[in-house]
């Protein structure tokens, strides 16, 4: 009962605080101290918000970021857990890919574009590779670090009750892992829709990312701002729903 009242209180207290921005917006915009053309007021933002939604346009650009972000984020997931499970597993696997790691990490995805164009040309699976650059790396060292940091002790358990190779992975490993695991696929999750406007750079004329890039070149920044207002409460309804997953799964966390 005192968790649920909790919640509400929580809940209030973000409705309060988003409504407060709005007035302090109106009330700016109502004296003039914005620019139109900077910063819209909010009434304009929501009939073009409105209007997108009728006409179609916003909805037809969001199916098409979406799928892209799920099959780019599909492919980092799948790759970063097995390989950071291998990777942990291995002393040796460690050393010999550590510094390759570090060196490509922190280039950022915008970055790959030209030899995306020369590998994979202008199609979907350019745009598909950038946005699995999003999340690839951030989740392979959540989860090389969240095998690093298994107990010691259940390990040595392990070990002297001659559990088999794959019981002690399933069993011991990835349990122990998991809250690690499940840190890196949100954080990779978020990685993907940062990196969707970049991707949606390589000759696209759909998404979200084309949006956002076409409104700005006609100076709409009503259109921008609700092309990344589209992104981030997408991203969020994503990332929740992960959520819920992760304390479904590992409810010991």
């Amino acid at each position: 009962m005192k968790s649920a009242a909790k919640k509400a209180g929580y809940l209030a207290e973000y409705f309060l605080f988003l409504i407060l921005i709005l007035v302090v917006w109106f009330v700016m915009d109502g004296m003039g101290k914005l620019n139109p053309v900077i910063m819209p007021s909010p009434s304009k933002i929501g009939s073009t918000l409105v209007s997108l939604i009728e006409k179609g346009t916003l909805m037809d650009n969001l199916v098409v970021s979406v799928v892209r972000v799920l099959q780019g984020y599909l492919l980092a997931a799948g790759l970063g857990v097995v390989l950071g499970i291998l990777i942990g597993l291995s002393k040796h696997l460690d050393r010999l890919t550590a510094l390759l790691i570090q060196i490509i990490k922190p280039i950022p995805p915008i970055a790959w574009i030209p030899l995306v164009i020369l590998w994979f040309g202008i199609g979907e699976s350019g745009k598909v590779f950038l946005i699995f650059l999003g999340g690839f790396f951030t989740i392979l060292i959540n989860v090389i670090d969240g095998i690093h940091q298994t107990d010691a002790k259940l390990i040595e358990v392990s070990k002297s009750m001659e559990t088999p190779f794959f019981k002690h992975i399933f069993k011991v490993v990835i349990p122990s892992a998991a809250p690690n695991i499940f840190t890196g696929l949100r954080t990779g999750l978020s990685s993907c829709w940062m990196c969707v406007v970049a991707a949606e750079l390589v000759s696209s004329t759909t998404g979200l990312g084309y949006l956002i890039m076409n409104a700005r070149q006609f100076g709409k920044t009503d259109e921008v701002i609700v092309g990344m207002l589209t992104i981030g409460i997408i991203g969020k309804i994503m990332d929740s729903l992960l959520k819920l997953v992760e304390k479904h799964l590992i409810k010991w966390n």
